[in-house]
């Protein structure tokens, strides 16, 4: 009977959901050789091409787009037989800054779903200082925060997250007006940032709409209501940075930072994986 490697099957899934050969070997706590290596095994064991690879590009091939959801089973019930003898399910709470959650987010849940599909995942979105305050007061696991300031310098450093001034493409600037802006409720970090920005600049700006998350305010942006300060990876899709056109100051990045206090061995390996496709949504 012939047979195939669950961990080469895992490499595979992962390489074709993150693009990454490095992102892949992060998630699995691996090197980028031994996920290059796995690859080939498994190509030779199929006799087919399942990746291509360019210094620039990883994508699949038309043979590795036609095994990935059979790759995705696999991976599947292969964590399903190891959970059916776990003697409770247990439950990881996460606390994720509003401005992390994008349209990426079905894609790390299902990193997360695949990795450990026993793993009860509770998220709880709200804006940085909150999560960190809930993270501080132990009712989180981990957290992902945006740094805005040196305040506190604990935590790995995930990614540097880029922000811009994005409006709708038809979004019409009224000369001789305040800037109009949407932007988030009650203290937000990202908003004071572009506050300060804007007023250091001397561009006069009036609030119009105040959202109660991204994706309210991205709704706004959508509407062309309003121009909104995102990060890059948040934006609405047709929206387009009109910060350069409109003369507007750049926004400094933000390191996005992630607290953990999981010790158990295979949530960590859950988090690590979640985290690599965080990392691969960077723009």
């Amino acid at each position: 009977m012939r047979t195939l490697d669950p961990e080469s099957i895992q490499a595979f899934v992962l390489v074709a959901d993150l693009k990454s050969f490095t992102r892949a070997a992060e998630a699995l706590g691996s090197t980028q050789s031994a996920i290059s290596l796995k690859l080939k095994r498994l190509e030779e064991k199929l006799g087919r091409r399942l990746i291509e690879r360019t210094p620039r590009l990883v994508r699949l091939s038309p043979e590795g787009a036609a095994f990935l959801p059979a790759a995705r089973d696999f991976v599947g019930a292969h964590e399903r037989a190891f959970a059916t003898f776990s003697a409770e399910r247990r439950r990881l709470v996460i606390g994720i800054s509003v401005h992390v959650v994008g349209p990426e987010l079905p894609m790390l849940l299902r990193r997360m779903s695949e990795y450990e599909p026993e793993l009860v995942i509770e998220l709880r979105v709200s804006p940085s200082n909150e999560v960190l305050k809930a993270f501080d007061d132990a009712e989180l696991d981990a957290a992902v925060i945006l740094r805005h300031d040196n305040a506190r310098r604990d935590g790995e450093v995930l990614l540097q997250e880029r922000f811009g001034w994005f409006a709708s493409v038809d979004w019409p600037a009224r000369t001789g007006e305040p800037l109009r802006i949407a932007s988030q409720s009650g203290p937000c970090g990202l908003r004071a940032s572009a506050a300060q920005a804007l007023d250091a600049a001397g561009i006069p700006w009036t609030e119009v709409f105040v959202g109660g998350g991204v994706a309210t305010v991205g709704a706004a942006v959508s509407a062309g209501l309003a121009v909104a300060a995102l990060a890059r990876r948040c934006a609405p899709a047709g929206a387009v940075d009109v910060g350069q056109r409109l003369s507007l100051p750049p926004l400094p990045p933000s390191d996005l930072v992630l607290l953990s206090r999981v010790s158990e061995q295979r949530s960590r390996a859950t988090l690590r994986s979640f985290c690599s496709a965080l990392r691969a949504t960077a723009k």
